[in-house]
């Protein structure tokens, strides 16, 4: 029997039943729904809705269907509509007309915005385990690997040299701000939408207040309207959900490149990666571009949440059943993908000496050298010319900036028509030659940017030192 067919004379058409149908998908919501019921009856026992032997005889059945329901025995029927109706439909069965009076007070409009909160308040939970799960995987290998220097790039051009620990530092604040914008949509979620009815509030004298803190909410929807339309929440989980997978991508998209044997930076464990089936020699990153490919898929989510509510009036509509599919789609790609790359980062082996050389082939410690004539007294623009000038030079030689004679420098220095540069000139056979050789080693040019969140080797060990203790992470 359909639970809201009394008004309805005829049968619904099997077409409109098949595409109104939610119960494949809502069916992950069963767990928080009964929450929310046995609450609920609570809640009607408090009002005088229920007698003390109503109250049992409903939390019984709902205790014993939440069993069934963890057990994976619950027998759902797709031909009831949705988790709802199922979970009510079967307490009928068992318990007779007393599971009548379960729906006293509520609507299934405030009973799904219920289901959901309390299911993005436990996922949040979930996925910020598995935050910060990765953000140990990436302090454990920036304290085992993290010494190598390598070319950190701008436009994917070798730009200055890095220590390989302030590279992965990177991502751990990335994830941080990842769990902080989660911690954001759970906190601004905690709040009970129960006893708003379908859309004017419910029309018993319910103690709200007391319900949501039954269920662990800090309180409750001002407004009844608000409070079964409003999927604001949703939105921000999924929006922090994309973001998250945005930098997964990017951490997917350098172990790509990096192991590539051209680069040769990394090589993934065999338990990491993919063969062909044509090509005996492959050896694919393939977890790592799927996770790069499902950071899309989790983007079209974000957009698909904000199409379906940017047409909708107050109050509840029907569209918003459409809500839970990329939810739940998301939080499973999350999850997924987030314990995929903390096992990948772990099998990974680094290669310190092809990081080196590549370091070693990009002049990347011109900027280095330009300081350091900046602390001899040029003016910045001036000193970014005479590097530029050493740079061609040693293009056109085939060797390194710190490969570079006394003349070279003296011929930079000498070019800009001034009377620092001209001094300058002058002291490089007098120790500045040198001076300039050493700047324009890898050890100094990485050991120069002191700046709080710089790639200096003390910055850098203070800041794996503040993540370790901020991920629990034993120093080691």
């Amino acid at each position: 029997m359909r639970m809201w067919g009394g008004r309805f004379s005829g049968e619904t058409d099997p077409v409109v039943a098949d595409a109104t149908r939610s119960v494949d998908v809502d069916r992950l919501l069963a767990i928080d729904d009964l929450a929310g019921s046995i609450a609920h009856v609570h809640g009607l026992e408090r009002a005088g809705l229920l007698t003390a032997g109503e109250t049992a005889r409903l939390v019984d059945g709902l205790q014993a269907l939440r069993s069934e329901v963890e057990r994976g025995t619950f027998p759902w029927d797709p031909a009831l509509e949705d988790v709802h109706l199922n979970l009510e439909a079967a307490l009928t069965a068992r318990l007779g007309t007393v599971a009548g009076k379960l729906h006293t007070g509520r609507s299934r409009n405030d009973q799904v915005a219920l289901d959901l909160r309390l299911w993005l308040r436990r996922t949040v939970a979930g996925l910020d385990a598995d935050l910060l799960g990765l953000e140990r995987a990436l302090v454990d290998r920036a304290e085992r690997d993290g010494q190598a220097i390598f070319p950190g790039m701008t436009h994917v051009q070798p730009a200055q040299p890095v220590l390989l620990a302030h590279h992965l530092l990177a991502y751990v604040e990335m994830l941080e701000r990842d769990r902080g914008r989660f911690a954001d949509a759970a906190r601004r979620a905690d709040r009970s939408p129960l006893g708003a009815g379908a859309l004017a509030g419910a029309g018993f004298a319910l103690d709200r207040e007391a319900t949501a803190a039954e269920l662990g909410f800090a309180g409750v929807t001002a407004n009844s309207l608000d409070a079964v339309s409003d999927r604001d929440f949703a939105v921000e989980f999924l929006a922090a959900a994309a973001l998250a997978m945005v930098h997964l991508s990017r951490l997917a998209e350098e172990l790509v490149w990096w192991s590539n044997p051209a680069f040769g930076w990394v090589t993934l464990a065999d338990a990491h990666a993919t063969g062909s089936s044509m090509m005996p020699n492959k050896k694919n990153p393939d977890p790592c571009e799927l996770v790069r490919g499902r950071a899309a898929r989790v983007a079209g989510h974000l957009a698909t949440m904000l199409g379906i509510l940017k047409g909708l009036p107050l109050a509840y509509q029907r569209d918003l059943q459409e809500d839970k599919a990329p939810l739940f789609d998301t939080a499973a790609v999350l999850e997924s993908s987030l314990r995929v790359m903390a096992a990948v980062l772990g099998g990974l082996s680094f290669d310190s000496a092809r990081m080196r050389q590549a370091a070693l082939g990009g002049y990347v410690t011109a900027t280095s050298v330009a300081d350091t004539l900046v602390e001899r007294g040029l003016p910045f623009r001036v000193a970014h010319h005479v590097a530029g000038r050493l740079v061609a030079d040693a293009e056109t030689l085939g060797c390194r900036l710190d490969e570079l004679d006394d003349p070279a420098f003296q011929r930079a220095l000498a070019a800009e028509d001034m009377p620092e540069s001209q001094r300058l000139a002058a002291e490089v056979s007098t120790g500045l030659g040198g001076e300039l050789r050493r700047a324009a080693t890898l050890e100094a040019a990485v050991a120069r940017p002191r700046v709080v969140g710089g790639t200096a080797p003390e910055r850098v060990r203070e800041a794996l030192e503040a993540a370790r203790q901020r991920v629990g992470q034993p120093a080691g």
